[in-house]
């Protein structure tokens, strides 16, 4: 089933990235409030973010931007609605790493198709994630990790936020290309799973900066490498997975705003114009900055491309860790 999943996905992300044709343009959109839909809770940094990116669209475009809060089923619940809604430009919707690029390979009933069902606007942000320890943990390299991992079989177990997160996945790449023998010990949630890294009831973990960030500045956790392609300015003596040796390893978190298929191509410029407008504010790539990200933007085309490549970079990782959810 996996296997024929990540083959229809495949098959379908060359429609991704051909936007719509200009039909009947909204000559004045928008002229009444936009909805923001966002599938997390309120109060998550994923949520704060789209309130403040939400907040400055408002004002650019002359019209509110209030925010939907749809969380449930890894964003599952989110993603359907707005496939569902009218692709007029005044129902948007915060996507991300784990249900656009992961989901579709993860479950086997998903009703949206990633490459098909949405019009990709802007990317927002990307974030790494860090591979950490606890801060009195022997292991003071990814080396030291994998070749004790390897000398002790069975002895090194891994902690993710759950099952087919960007966390869980991201450690499975790691381990299919560096041969580290550990055990996946999945969690509800980042703060369960930092709680037990902190006690060393289990040895290491991938998790976004956004939650380690605070942790690593109070020596609370130790890092072992980023997964991002260069060092954090934060962080700048954490050494990326790739320069230990990983050629290429890259795994990063990230938002964009997407709309239901469909959208007219002028309602889509006008949209992607106005949140690289938003994210060039320096209030706004400073919130970004505080929490470990890299402020985007670029051109719905750019957006498209990169959600080409995630879903052929999370799509094998995916079906490698065997994970599957119904």
């Amino acid at each position: 089933m996996l296997r024929r999943n990540f083959s229809k996905v495949m098959a379908a992300t060359a429609a991704f990235s051909t936007l719509p044709r200009i039909g009947s343009a909204q000559e004045h959109f928008p002229d009444r409030q936009v909805r923001l839909v966002v599938g997390f809770p309120a109060g998550q940094s994923s949520d704060v973010g789209a309130r403040i990116v939400a907040a400055r669209l408002s004002e650019d475009l002359g019209q509110s931007v209030f925010v939907d809060n749809k969380p449930g089923a890894s964003g599952i619940i989110a993603h359907e609605f707005v496939k569902k809604s009218a692709p007029d430009g005044y129902t948007l919707l915060l996507t991300s790493t784990a249900p656009l690029a992961i989901n579709p390979f993860l479950f086997r009933n998903i009703p949206y198709n990633s490459a098909k069902d949405f019009t990709p606007i802007v990317l927002i942000n990307t974030s790494p994630m860090y591979l950490v320890t606890a801060a009195d943990s022997p292991f003071t390299s990814l080396r030291e990790l994998v070749a004790f991992s390897k000398a002790n079989p069975g002895k090194v177990s891994y902690g993710s936020s759950g099952s087919g997160t960007t966390g869980h996945i991201a450690m499975e790449m790691l381990k299919s290309k560096t041969g580290l023998d550990a055990t996946h010990i999945p969690y509800k949630g980042s703060g369960a799973l930092i709680t037990d890294l902190i006690g060393g009831r289990v040895q290491a973990g991938f998790d976004a900066a956004s939650s380690i960030a605070p942790l690593l500045s109070a020596g609370k956790v130790k890092a072992l490498g980023t997964s991002g392609p260069k060092r954090s300015s934060r962080f700048p003596q954490v050494l990326t997975i790739a320069e230990q040796g990983v050629p290429n390893f890259q795994a990063l978190t990230w938002a964009g705003l997407v709309g239901p298929a469909g959208m007219p191509s002028a309602v889509v410029e006008q949209l992607n114009a106005a949140v690289n407008r938003v994210l060039n504010n320096a209030q706004v790539q400073q919130h970004f900055a505080n929490v470990g990200s890299t402020v985007n933007g670029g051109t719905s085309e750019s957006f498209n491309q990169f959600v080409r490549e995630e879903l052929k970079l999370w799509g094998p990782a995916v079906k490698a860790s065997g994970a599957q959810l119904d």
